[in-house]
């Protein structure tokens, strides 16, 4: 079964809401064993949502809608499906009952304009609305579904999950749809697709696929495959990633099974320094304390974070690290030899068993044609051990920032176990 998801509102348009709804909706159908085929936005205009209504009715078995159900003038979906449909408007009752509900539990007498809430197409399959007033709307034209659902997302996730995806589970058989997300950090999309090439070129005939998801500093890799027997599938899968780790096991740091939350590094590497009762300490120069943002983020970190020094400029790398006043002449700034320094004495400050020490030119002015924007230097320390590394990131300041982040953890969990680049 393929879907469509529609949503309408201008306010979508210009940008002035995000539209997290098809988002979540396209993971709770995949999750149930219905494709999404297409994703479209449209105005709050009559004929655009026609035209919109046609074209998806082409493409998918069920095109489900949400926005424009409320009661003012510029929520025209009810009466815009009236004239897909040819019906018209009629009070339910039990709506009507619903609403007078609703308002009856706040002290609140029904208005007129509250009142129209109630009307529904002709002919239309009602979906009782829960936590508000506006009820969703089943119609079916040609076999093909047409449901739709207010744009308010706890209304609209209320329907879907107790009685459209239950409904569809008892009116077909589903297939399942797996997708596991291999995430790899350290290797850009375009080597990462040379060195599993050969892998890659197998996975057809085992009817999966693979997709490449790449962001700041990472690689995200997702296998998906689709079919009756969900521990086959399953196993298919694992199979292809045990073939896959020994090609790029040094850049792997996680998986990802699909509708559950993604692992993060800071997780991972918080979970890591708890394990092994290690206390971290962070010197971020051109992060900015953004690594310790992050760090931060995570419940329970106080258990193994201890601190973060951000020595902006080099009069507080040397007064608060006692970074050598002649690395600033001699290497800069943004050297070896001041992220050394930088990083061990980050271990002496925090007492701390592991350190992180960034030094960068993060852009978009300051860099040299020896030290391009870009140009950053990353320390990490385990105990008597040091591991330096330069990399030149890019022209974006805000880009530069999270990328040495996100390298710099996963410098330091490969670190800790041992793990050779």
């Amino acid at each position: 079964m393929n879907a469509e998801l529609l949503t309408i509102g201008d306010e979508l348009l210009i940008g002035q809401i995000v539209n997290t709804n098809s988002v979540w909706m396209a993971q709770q159908l995949n999750m149930a064993g219905i494709s999404v085929i297409h994703m479209s936005s449209v105005s709050d205009k009559k004929q655009a949502i026609i035209s919109a209504l046609d074209d998806a009715s082409k493409r998918a078995d069920v095109v489900l809608i949400t926005g424009g159900l409320g009661p003012t003038k510029d929520d025209i979906t009810k009466t815009t499906l009236c004239e897909y449909f040819n019906t018209y408007l009629v009070e339910d009752h039990d709506v009507l009952n619903d609403v007078t509900e609703f308002f009856s539990k706040r002290n609140k007498g029904v208005s007129v304009i509250n009142r129209k809430q109630a009307e529904v197409p002709f002919g239309c399959k009602v979906i009782r609305n829960k936590n508000g007033t506006a009820p969703g709307i089943w119609m079916k034209k040609n076999h093909v579904h047409f449901i739709s659902m207010p744009g308010v997302p706890y209304e609209m996730k209320g329907m879907m999950l107790e009685d459209i995806i239950p409904k569809f589970k008892k009116m077909y058989e589903l297939p399942f749809i797996i997708h596991k997300t291999i995430l790899t950090q350290g290797i850009g999309e375009s080597i990462l697709c040379e060195l599993i090439s050969d892998w890659e070129d197998g996975l057809a005939e085992k009817n999966i696929g693979l997709a490449y998801l790449p962001s700041p500093g990472l690689v995200r890799l997702r296998l998906s495959s689709k079919g009756f027997d969900e521990s086959e599938l399953k196993n298919k899968i694992d199979l292809e990633v045990e073939k896959l780790t020994p090609l790029i096991g040094k850049f792997i740091y996680g998986q990802e099974n699909y509708g559950e939350k993604q692992p993060k590094l800071e997780d991972i590497l918080g979970k890591l320094l708890l394990d092994k009762k290690l206390k971290l300490g962070l010197a971020e120069s051109c992060t900015g304390g953004y690594i310790s943002h992050l760090i931060t983020s995570v419940s329970g970190s106080s258990s193994y974070f201890n601190g973060c020094v951000v020595p902006y400029h080099n009069e507080f790398k040397h007064s608060l690290l006692n970074v050598d006043q002649s690395i600033f002449t001699t290497s800069g700034a943004v050297s070896k030899d001041c992220v050394t320094a930088m990083v061990k004495q980050t271990l002496i400050k925090f007492n701390a068993n592991v350190a992180i020490a960034v030094s960068g030119i993060a852009g978009p002015n300051g860099g040299t044609s020896e030290k391009p924007v870009g140009t950053t230097w990353i320390g990490v320390a385990f105990k008597e051990k040091v591991i330096t590394k330069q990399f030149v990131f890019g022209d974006d300041r805000l880009r530069n920032i999270e990328t040495a982040a996100i390298t710099a953890m996963n410098m330091l969990r490969k670190l800790i176990l041992n793990i050779e680049d």
